[in-house]
């Protein structure tokens, strides 16, 4: 009895962390350019990767809304490019824990 109560307790934990992650696809841009580029072309993902390296802030632009992300590490190997991320909103910046590459 004691083992299945564990068990379900351990379930809603995990389930209840799971819940405060959202997903969003859009494509990673900076804050010089930001909804500039939403394309994936080669002169998008140019410029952004310059901007980026140059000091501008990665940023996710989904449809017309343009999101600071904290944490750019994580799509650094998307830049300029679409993207899913699931993560964390809080206020105006998005702390990504995971980014894949979208189509």
């Amino acid at each position: 009895m004691k083992k299945n109560l564990l068990v379900l307790i351990c379930a809603l934990a995990l389930s209840a962390s799971m819940a405060f992650a959202d997903s969003w696809t859009g494509y990673v841009s900076d804050s010089k350019c930001g909804a500039k580029h939403n394309k994936g072309t080669a002169a998008d993902i140019n410029c952004v990767t310059g901007c980026i390296k140059g000091g501008a802030d990665a940023v996710l632009v989904v449809g017309d809304k343009v999101v600071t992300i904290a944490n750019k590490e994580k799509v650094s190997d998307f830049y300029g490019k679409k993207v899913t991320v699931t993560g964390k909103l809080d206020g105006d910046k998005l702390t990504i824990d995971s980014a894949k590459a979208a189509e």
